[in-house]
């Protein structure tokens, strides 16, 4: 009976599991929905402001204009001194990021117009960005590249990925309800698009046309990552395409839109990959150098990576290493998927022999030189600028820490019959003690009698001690 009343019931086992397997996905639901909870930005997004606010961004006429001018001023002084809180500040005050923000919305929500008026924008902000740097640069009498100016002349993988995710930052901050500022200034710092420009300008204006060229294409990064986060985001959110009357127009827009789309994203992909091949290649030689081309008795003393000839150059001084070792490195560069094809360099400056074979150009040897020079410079700079800094303070404690120029000035006024004065310290002691007394001589016209000599010389100390604040001070009569 008992085996009767089991038949068709679950086993307490399989009961247990059961019920387990409930626990885990009521768990397991209650963490998506809390994720979801937390990562959704619809519910909060204001779509209708959003889209006017950034068409109120775009134009540039009036105080855009000059606020544009002004703050590429800024940052050109800034890049011009090297200094990186100047360079935030212009950074802050540009409009430079409103027509590029347009670019995107525009080509998600298939608005023509308003892509027109983004392109027209930018284009005027751009060239008047470079014309204001390049007359700043052309008339200012420092020329010279400081480090600020030269991390701007090529990108890098670091500066597509900052585009990337600061474009992102900027449009989820531009949609919430309420925009949050500090966002949208913490990314016109971090995206930098205006040191660029001003670094073009630089470029133009001592002409070298290389570094014009990678800064417009550091430029040219930021802002097409920028539009394309806008543009992505803003479809994820949904926002509302705009309406056109004519069905032929509105399909002829939306090819338009998908047209730009198109030519944006597919070249930003193949330049991100580029970059990013270039880096890993860069990264990977270094690794690789200090990894493999060790060699006891020989020093690596400078190395050349060439990601486009996929050429690794090494230059070595010491003992000289055996081709055979050299064969060993070059083998090794296969350990590494990012150097198979790449080819390496030695150059040494003896042959196996032990003879100078002069193999190490002069070029390196002027560059190593220079580099020496430019060390050996800076610390006699540093050295000649504390010697300068211990004067001027030694100076100040044998003067008292007071002018004598301007003492002998007043004193000239006070005392016209003065002819001559003079000022040290006169160490003294009565053999138990030793005391520093601050002394001034003094040298009176021949027809003073002595009676005023002392008197007037009475006169001068008093004024001295108040003057100086001094306790303890000799005026002398040396006639």
């Amino acid at each position: 009976m008992a085996n009767q009343d089991n038949i068709g019931s679950n086993p307490p086992q399989q009961e247990t599991f059961e019920t387990d397997m409930s626990k885990a996905k009521g768990l397991w639901a209650h963490i998506k929905d809390f994720i979801s909870e937390l990562l959704d930005i619809r519910e909060d997004t204001d779509r209708e402001s959003t889209v006017e606010a950034i068409k109120k961004d775009i134009p540039f006429k009036g105080h855009n204009a000059w606020i544009l001018i002004f703050s590429i001023f800024v940052a050109s002084i800034g890049l011009n001194v090297s200094s990186t809180a100047v360079v935030i500040g212009a950074m802050l005050i540009s409009p430079l990021m409103g027509p590029i923000v347009g670019v995107g919305l525009s080509v998600a929500i298939n608005d023509v117009d308003t892509l027109k008026r983004s392109f027209i924008n930018l284009g005027v902000m751009v060239f008047l960005s470079v014309l204001t740097a390049y007359i700043y640069f052309l008339i200012s009498p420092i020329k010279e590249e400081t480090p600020e100016l030269l991390s701007r002349t090529y990108p890098t993988i670091l500066d597509v990925l900052v585009a990337v995710f600061g474009g992102l930052a900027l449009i989820v901050a531009k949609t919430k309800k309420g925009t949050i500022a500090s966002v949208i200034f913490g990314v016109a710092i971090a995206t930098a698009l205006m040191p660029p420009l001003c670094t073009v300008g630089y470029g133009l204006a001592i002409g070298n046309m290389a570094w014009a060229g990678g800064a417009l294409y550091l430029f040219s990064i930021n802002a097409v990552f920028i539009a394309l986060s806008t543009f992505v985001v803003s479809k994820i959110l949904g926002f509302p395409l705009v309406k056109y009357a004519n069905q032929q127009k509105r399909k002829r827009i939306a090819q338009i839109a998908s047209a730009v789309a198109i030519v944006v994203i597919i070249p930003s992909v193949i330049l991100f990959v580029n970059l990013l091949r270039k880096q890993v290649f860069e990264s990977k030689a270094k690794e690789y150098l200090g990894k493999v081309v060790q060699y006891e008795g020989a020093q690596t003393i400078k190395f050349e990576q060439d990601f486009k000839n996929k050429e690794i150059e090494v230059y070595l001084i010491g003992k000289v290493v055996p081709m055979a070792t050299i064969n060993e490195w070059r083998e090794g560069l296969k350990e590494y998927d990012a150097l198979k094809e790449s080819n390496l360099i030695i150059h040494q400056g003896t042959n196996e022999s032990g003879e100078d074979i002069g193999l190490l150009s002069s070029q390196l040897r002027s560059g190593i030189l220079e580099d020496l020079y430019v060390k050996n410079q800076e610390v006699i700079e540093n050295k000649d600028a504390q010697i300068s800094f211990l004067e001027n303070e030694l100076l100040k404690y044998k003067q008292g820490d007071f002018s004598f120029e301007e003492i002998s000035k007043e004193l000239k006024i006070n005392y016209e019959k003065v002819e001559n004065l003079s000022y040290a310290n006169t160490i003294s002691t009565n053999f138990e003690s030793t005391d520093t007394i601050p002394t001034f001589n003094v040298t009176w016209n021949s027809k003073i009698r002595n009676a005023e000599k002392i008197a007037e010389a009475n006169k001068i100390q008093r004024w001295l001690t108040m003057r100086l604040k001094l306790d303890t001070l000799a005026v002398r009569s040396l006639n």
